[in-house]
């Protein structure tokens, strides 16, 4: 790693400062940006985000799609947490919290709207900045690609009946054009864009090739991670200082459930000796969060001013630092795990 990596922590939180300064300085800017948006996705951050996952995207090999079938345990790990384990787990803390813990600091009018807020996050595994968390832990990039292909697929069928069952009403309108926007956003064009450029090098330089030009486009996907980060805070600098105590407390369920259903994803793939570039990204999409379609239901149904979407969010400003920290812990632990699939050996 480079200096500049190594010290990305503190960049971060430089650029959290810098975007609620800028948020502060110049609203009328970050409000023309904010505005740039169509179903609750933002263009400029999508552009941002693109080139983020882009790098990615050229190493993913379909040749190798096939063989993710018989290497099963890294889906299984990432399926149990996101359908079976984190809505449900969210839902409890935030009864928890804001039912018992936060009882006397919050109205209580208010309990039900942030519960709701956070059921919306935690029923939506995470779709774009995942491939940013696999990247910054050198993720196995065709595997993460299927990952997230397979929790895509099973949100346009899930989404709507956990979070329905876990809010108890009868009926949730998924918003499609958010969903169908921000797959073909961050998923769908970087994905041939990779392609075709992976296709291109090897044509011309080899795997050679291709190694140098994902070398050079690191630094300019690193430096787009963190302009993200400065407009995020910037559109959300002033809900940050004008609620500051509602921020903390909606951030505590969202800080144990996030480092809690790593661990149980991060621990479950050592347990099982999955390795490495399998079991990160695994623990990685479990762990953060499809907040452009948390945000677009909260608004939708408790409108943009409720306890719901201030809830979805605080998970929009926590995702990043916390994902960041996450990614640190992966690589430090790195050794614990094997860097291929145990071979079976025959009797």
């Amino acid at each position: 790693m480079s200096n500049f990596e190594r010290y990305l922590s503190l960049w971060v939180a430089l650029c959290m400062a810098a975007g609620v300064a800028l948020g502060l300085a110049a609203p009328s800017l970050v409000a023309a940006l904010a505005a740039l948006e169509y179903a609750s996705v933002n263009f400029v951050v999508a552009i941002l985000i693109w080139a983020m996952v882009y790098p990615m995207m050229i190493g993913v090999d379909f040749a190798s799609l096939p063989q993710i079938g018989a290497r099963p345990k890294g889906l299984i790990i990432t399926l149990t947490t996101n359908w079976l384990i984190k809505p449900f787990s969210m839902a409890a803390l935030g009864v928890v919290f804001f039912k018992h813990i936060f009882a006397g600091l919050i109205p209580s009018a208010d309990a039900d709207g942030y519960i709701a807020g956070l059921i919306l996050l935690g029923a939506a595994p995470c779709t774009a900045m995942v491939f940013v968390w696999s990247q910054l832990t050198r993720g196995d990039p065709t595997y993460t690609l299927a990952q997230v292909t397979v929790n895509d697929a099973i949100m346009v069928f899930a989404y709507a009946p956990i979070v329905a069952l876990l809010l108890g009403v009868t009926e949730i309108v998924v918003p499609w054009r958010t969903l169908t926007l921000s797959v073909l956003l961050y998923v769908a064009l970087p994905l041939v864009a990779g392609v075709l450029t992976r296709a291109r090098l090897l044509n011309t330089g080899g795997e050679t090739a291709l190694a140098s030009f994902t070398s050079r486009l690191k630094p300019y996907s690193i430096v787009a991670l963190l302009l993200t980060v400065i407009l995020l805070f910037a559109f959300q600098g002033q809900v940050l200082l004008s609620n500051p105590l509602i921020i903390v407390l909606i951030a505590v369920p969202l800080l144990i459930q996030s480092y809690g259903i790593f661990a149980l994803a991060y621990g479950a793939a050592w347990l099982w000796r999955v390795p490495f570039a399998v079991a990160a990204p695994s623990a990685m999409i479990g762990t953060s969060n499809f907040f452009e379609l948390a945000v677009a239901v909260a608004i939708s149904m408790f409108g943009l001013q409720s306890g719901a979407a201030l809830a979805t969010v605080v998970g929009v400003l926590v995702e990043v630092p916390v994902m960041l920290s996450l990614v640190a812990l992966a690589n430090r632990t790195r050794g614990a795990f094997p860097e291929q699939e145990p071979v079976r050996q025959s009797t």
